[in-house]
């Protein structure tokens, strides 16, 4: 089991890391899991697009333009603020729904790549062991987020990497507080903040080949984004022999 002090300990002492392997070792590990990936993102954009029709139906979902104040910079500024604060309550759904879907899409990838059994539960951390936690992380991503865009661009291109962080430190160590999940993301967000920034820029940018695919290939291949993180961790911090996860889920069974 890794506690807080170990992680934190292990990532002050990551080794540099190689920005080109990176990139090829994600675009090789995309290549087996392209389609479960796919899944991800579909099950994301599905649980959006329903959030947002049900925060349609009570009036609550984020307003148009005003076109009758036109589209100068102060409008567009006065827009900007009221949507993300108005938009809060949807978002901490939508950043919670895909906190636990990426965070099974890491397990998955982990299983993978180790050579394991592969168990595809992209509903793993909707349990109920899991998805309290889960819920708490959504709402301090979106508090994070929400503060870091009030204060514009450079503020949230910041907490943007150390915020990358949170499905997986979670996926691989759901016995941390929040607290402690959420520390160690930044501590690993800030240690390997350029190379993350650098990898999810670059393979975003192949992701977008997907467009070539008359959009609707974006959804084949979006999931590419998530591997630079994936990839970055397992060189800082590894995986355990006997995950933690594995081993709830173990009595978990027993228990039934």
């Amino acid at each position: 089991m890794n506690t807080l002090n170990t992680l934190l300990q292990k990532i002050n002492n990551a080794k540099p890391l190689d920005f080109g392997d990176i990139i090829n070792n994600s675009i090789d590990l995309f290549k087996k899991v392209w389609l479960k990936g796919f899944l991800i993102i579909l099950f994301v954009i599905i649980a959006a697009m329903i959030l947002n029709l049900i925060f349609g139906l009570i009036g609550l979902a984020t307003n148009p333009f005003d076109i009758n104040k036109g589209f100068d910079l102060e409008s567009i500024s006065d827009f900007y603020s009221q949507n993300v604060i108005y938009s809060i309550p949807q978002t901490i759904l939508v950043s919670t729904l895909t906190l636990a879907f990426v965070a099974a899409f890491y397990r998955i990838c982990k299983q993978i790549v180790s050579g394991e059994t592969s168990n595809d539960d992209y509903f793993y951390f909707f349990k109920r062991e899991y998805f309290t936690k889960v819920f708490m992380l959504g709402i301090i991503y979106t508090l994070i987020a929400t503060v870091a865009q009030l204060l514009l661009f450079i503020p949230y291109l910041y907490v943007f990497v150390p915020l990358s962080y949170f499905a997986i430190i979670f996926a691989f160590n759901p016995e941390l507080s929040e607290k402690e999940i959420v520390k160690a993301s930044f501590a690993l967000g800030n240690k390997k903040w350029l190379i993350t920034f650098g990898a999810i820029l670059v393979t975003g940018i192949i992701a977008m080949l997907g467009i070539l695919g008359c959009v609707v290939g974006l959804l084949f291949t979006m999931s590419i984004i998530y591997l630079p993180v994936f990839l970055i961790y397992k060189e800082v911090i590894g995986f355990k022999a006997d995950s933690e996860i594995d081993q709830i889920g173990i009595r978990d069974d027993l228990d039934y």
